[in-house]
């Protein structure tokens, strides 16, 4: 699995820091989505899922 973004259509709403921490986070100053891990582990694929599904930006583009 690998992760893409597109941190210019983000609208910093945090779903998937709430849905995957190990893998999104925010940048302090606006709120923008940071990917912490492109090639997240095997166990992370079902929230990093969930995270893409929830993003009202769809922002977030997983490649299986």
């Amino acid at each position: 699995m690998r992760i893409t973004i597109d941190e210019d259509k983000c609208v910093a709403c945090g779903q998937c820091v709430v849905a995957a921490p190990e893998v999104f986070d925010q940048r302090e100053e606006d709120g923008i989505l940071v990917l912490l891990e492109a090639n997240p582990p095997a166990d992370q694929a079902d929230a990093v899922r969930e995270a893409a599904a929830v993003c009202p930006a769809l922002v977030i583009t997983v490649h299986e």
